[in-house]
C-alpha cells in the first residue's frame, strides 16, 4: 500500500510529464479524509517547487457539472500563482485533456474566518472586493475523467490552470447571483450557458461554504485570495488550435468576455 506522499508524486510526477494515469490503479478507492490528506501533500509539492497559494477553486457546485461527471457533492481545491494567465492566453502544452468551465471569481479585500465568526452570504459580501470573469481550465490526471468525487479531490479537483479576465461591474455582490454566463466556441457557437445562481445558489453562498470546510482543516480565507466559484456551464473540451470565450452579461446592461487558447 502507497502512502500519501507516495501517492501525491504520482499524480504530481503525470503532472509534470504530461501523462495521464488510471484512477483506480493509482490510488484506488480512498475515503473522503484521505483524498484530502493526497491533495494537501500534493500542494505541499507545488509549494516545494516554487509555488505559492493565491486562492481556491470550488468544484461541482452546480447541477450541471454534477451530472456531467456524476460527482454528487462539491468539493474543494487550492489555486497557486503559477495556475493564473490573462485573457487571450494559451493553455500550458503539457495539459493532455483539458476542459473549459467559465465561473465567477470572487476576490477578498479581507480575511474570512469561519472558525471565529459565521460565514454566510451577508458575511462574504462584506469580504469580497469584486467579482470577476474567469474560466477554469481543468485537466484530470486520471485518463478520460474517468473518476469518483475521492478520486478527483486527491487530484485537486482537477485544478490545472485559470484564465482571471476583466472585473464585473457588479456594484452589489448579491446581484451576481443574477449574472448570466455563455460559453462559445471560436464560431461563436454557444456550448453551454447558465447563471451565478447555478453554483451554488449564490457564488456569495459558495464562498461561505469554501470557508467553512476550511475551518474544519484550521485555515481560513486571506485578504487577496481569488476563489472560483464552481463551472455553469457543463466543461468543454478545448481542442488544438482551439478558442473558448466566455460572454459574463447582466441584462442590456453590460457584458464582459474572457477568452482562452490552445496552441
Amino acid at each position: 500500500m502507497k502512502t500519501v506522499a507516495q501517492l501525491a508524486e504520482a499524480i504530481w510526477a503525470a503532472r509534470q510529464a504530461g501523462r495521464t494515469l488510471d484512477a483506480d490503479a493509482t490510488v484506488g478507492s480512498p475515503d473522503l479524509a484521505t483524498a484530502y490528506a493526497i491533495q494537501r501533500a500534493l500542494l505541499g509539492l507545488r509549494l516545494a517547487a516554487g509555488e505559492r497559494v493565491v486562492g481556491w477553486k470550488l468544484g461541482y457546485t452546480s447541477e450541471v457539472m454534477r451530472r456531467q461527471m456524476g460527482i454528487a457533492r462539491p468539493n474543494i481545491g487550492p489555486l497557486t500563482d503559477r495556475m493564473l494567465l490573462n485573457s487571450g492566453d494559451a493553455v500550458h502544452e503539457r495539459l493532455v485533456q483539458p476542459r473549459v468551465e467559465p465561473e465567477i471569481g470572487l476576490r477578498l479585500q479581507t480575511a474570512l474566518d469561519a472558525r471565529h465568526a459565521p460565514a454566510d452570504r451577508h458575511t462574504v459580501a462584506a469580504a469580497v472586493e469584486g467579482a470577476y470573469a474567469c474560466l477554469e481550465v481543468v485537466h484530470s490526471t486520471w485518463t478520460g475523467y474517468r473518476f469518483n468525487l475521492e478520486q478527483n479531490t486527491a487530484d485537486n479537483s482537477s485544478a490545472d490552470q485559470v484564465v482571471v479576465g476583466p472585473r464585473l461591474p457588479v456594484t452589489d455582490m448579491m446581484a451576481a447571483g443574477t449574472v448570466a454566463v455563455r460559453l462559445h466556441d471560436g464560431s461563436h457557437h454557444t456550448l453551454g450557458q447558465g447563471v451565478g445562481a447555478d453554483a451554488d445558489g449564490h457564488p456569495l453562498d459558495a464562498v461561505a461554504r469554501l470557508a467553512r470546510e476550511l475551518a474544519v482543516f484550521g485555515q481560513r480565507l486571506e485578504a487577496g485570495d481569488l476563489v472560483i466559484t464552481g463551472g455553469l456551464t457543463k466543461a468543454c473540451e478545448l481542442e488544438v488550435g482551439g478558442r473558448l470565450t466566455g460572454v459574463f452579461s447582466f441584462g442590456d446592461a453590460w457584458s464582459v468576455d474572457v477568452t482562452v487558447r490552445r496552441l
